[in-house]
């Protein structure tokens, strides 16, 4: 008979919240249903054992709005994606294991070969013994054949969707040669991107005591991930992905329980607890929160839930100046024109605290001179709210002055030099 099982998952996530994906056995035969008694005793000790291995609060060390949540984990974060603005955070900068997450930056590298030309979405990678899963339930895995090929797109689907340790293993060595060669990738592409607390050993996770991230630089992958991949992003938001017989669901409960969540990815070992990146987008604002080494999959849920529903509530996006319009007129030299408007190059949100009045102030370039190009920049518009900043912008010229004709300059060297 045809199990039914895998084809429950998505439901059972969503009742579930937060619960891991069952070991491939369980999609292979039907599941017994439990005795009720025994099931509630599991259950009932299921809870203790989270209660007991429960963190204390962690409560914000840095906001930028009133009654920030304090969560039981060992670091958490919550970003602005426009802006990149950390809105709060609490231990933000230790470096930890990041387990799976890690292969953020792994399917990152395969986005940016997938524009770059380097892989085509049809390519095959081989499976070698090395990264052949040999089905335990110790890791999760897309379950590739071993010395079988897949198509890169299909990779990139199991490392996102089923958070494949075979499926990074064998791209990792198609890319460079062995995991080891892909490490070095990554961290050249951390330190590009300004990962300040971070060093990977492997595209997996898998446990090494060299093998750290922190809160902040997960923040500036995930964003990156977002801002760069708009044709691969899609698939941090697909709920469930076959590949050789086996259906599997993302981990990330969020996704069946928040039409708002479209990403990224769950994390999971002894040594560096429960943890997800979450990316969220309500109306106008996206947040990115980062919630590592809390004690179970309900938990990093409920502290994502609570971290994003602060973020929405207590934020909101002011537009300091209006695209479009002139923010000022700055005097040329030497042109045929004796003045170009300036304003915004392209449209400017802020995230701030609901309420918040912003003011803006105009610095500009002085001694400027033709000829000035469209878009150039000369300037700056900065935004404060009681006197501190809250963000600034590049001002850009909004039309081309030509250099003025040889005897018109002559004359207004000559009308410059009387006018001193």
């Amino acid at each position: 008979m045809k199990t039914k099982t895998s084809s429950l998952l998505p439901v059972l996530f969503a009742i579930a919240a937060g619960a891991l994906i069952p070991h491939p056995a369980t999609f292979a035969a039907p599941h017994k249903a439990a005795k009720p008694a025994a099931h509630q005793k599991a259950a009932s000790n299921k809870k203790a054992a989270a209660a007991a291995n429960a963190l204390p609060p962690l409560a914000a060390e840095t906001a930028l709005a009133a009654n920030a949540p304090a969560l039981p984990a060992k670091a958490w974060l919550l970003m602005d994606f426009d802006s990149g603005q950390v809105l709060a955070s609490a231990n933000a900068d230790e470096a930890l294991p990041p387990a799976s997450l890690t292969k953020m930056m792994t399917s990152y590298l395969i986005e940016q070969a997938l524009r770059s030309g380097k892989l085509k979405p049809t390519d095959l990678v081989s499976v070698s013994e090395n990264a052949w899963c040999r089905g335990t339930s110790a890791e999760s895995c897309m379950y590739l054949p071993l010395n079988s090929q897949a198509t890169v797109i299909d990779i990139l689907r199991g490392i996102i969707i089923q958070s494949g340790n075979d499926a990074s293993k064998a791209i990792a060595e198609h890319m460079a040669g062995s995991e080891a060669g892909f490490a070095k990738l990554m961290n050249a592409e951390a330190r590009r991107l300004g990962m300040t607390h971070t060093n990977f050993v492997n595209p997996t996770g898998l446990p090494d005591p060299a093998h750290k991230s922190s809160a902040r630089d997960l923040a500036i992958l995930a964003r990156a991930i977002i801002r760069d991949g708009a044709e691969y992003y899609p698939l941090y938001a697909e709920r469930e992905f076959k590949y050789n017989g086996i259906k599997q669901g993302n981990r990330n409960a969020l996704l069946y329980t928040d039409p708002s969540v479209d990403g990224l990815k769950t994390g999971h070992t002894a040594e560096a607890g429960y943890c997800l990146v979450t990316s969220s987008k309500r109306n106008d604002m996206r947040l990115i929160s980062v919630i590592l080494n809390t004690n179970s999959p309900q938990a990093r849920a409920d502290q994502s839930r609570t971290l994003l529903g602060w973020g929405f509530s207590s934020f909101e996006k002011a537009t300091p100046v209006q695209p479009g319009a002139v923010v000022s007129t700055v005097k040329v030299s030497f042109g045929k024109a004796d003045t170009v408007a300036v304003g915004l190059g392209t449209p400017w949100l802020l995230t701030v605290p609901r309420g918040t009045q912003v003011q803006t102030a105009v610095e500009l370039k002085p001694g400027l001179e033709a000829p000035v190009a469209k878009g150039t920049v000369i300037g700056k518009v900065i935004a404060t709210s009681n006197g501190n900043p809250v963000g600034e912008a590049p001002l850009v010229a909004q039309a081309e002055v030509e250099r003025s004709g040889f005897l018109l300059r002559g004359w207004q060297h000559v009308m410059k030099w009387v006018g001193r």
